[in-house]
């Protein structure tokens, strides 16, 4: 579940333009993980930004750990 947003605008983009999206893993924690975004046009920065992801049961929607397997890869692909 999507519970933080964060983006900050930078230079204008276009209908037109060729863009590229830059996305990384930058913390996890035990119920959450955070990935970091950049936008570029070209090598310009048009954008950053973050979001936030918790770990919940789809029955409840209750925060949870997230599960140990999960956990392991994430940890095995950070940086």
């Amino acid at each position: 579940m999507v519970v933080e947003v964060h983006v900050c605008y930078r230079k204008a983009a276009f209908f037109d333009d060729e863009i590229t999206l830059r996305t990384e893993l930058a913390e996890v924690n035990k119920a959450s993980l955070r990935f970091e975004y950049t936008l570029l046009r070209g090598e310009e920065v048009i954008a950053t930004g973050y979001t936030r992801h918790g770990c919940v049961e789809l029955s409840g929607g209750r925060a949870v750990r997230i599960p140990k397997d999960v956990l392991r890869v994430l940890k095995s692909e950070e940086v």
